[in-house]
């Protein structure tokens, strides 16, 4: 990792600690994306979190009025 007097802007600290962690010494000690992980199809990710779902619906109805109340339409 960086010391603290080499952070970096916009973000790119948070990619800097990924990298970090997926390499040892600037060479690659292990892939990520091997070995078991948990993937969900999209209908199941829906069922698992349906707040989110409804909060985005919410979120997509506020901005659309939000946008007629600006622009008049």
């Amino acid at each position: 990792m960086t010391d603290s007097s080499e952070k970096e802007a916009c973000g790119r600290c948070s990619m800097s600690t990924v990298v970090d962690m997926a390499t040892e010494d600037g060479h690659r000690s292990r892939d990520p994306l091997e070995g078991d992980r948990i993937e969900l199809e999209e209908d199941e990710l829906r069922r698992a979190s349906p707040h989110v779902v409804l909060l985005g619906r919410v979120k997509s109805y506020l901005d659309a009025f939000a946008r007629r109340l600006t622009y008049g339409k």
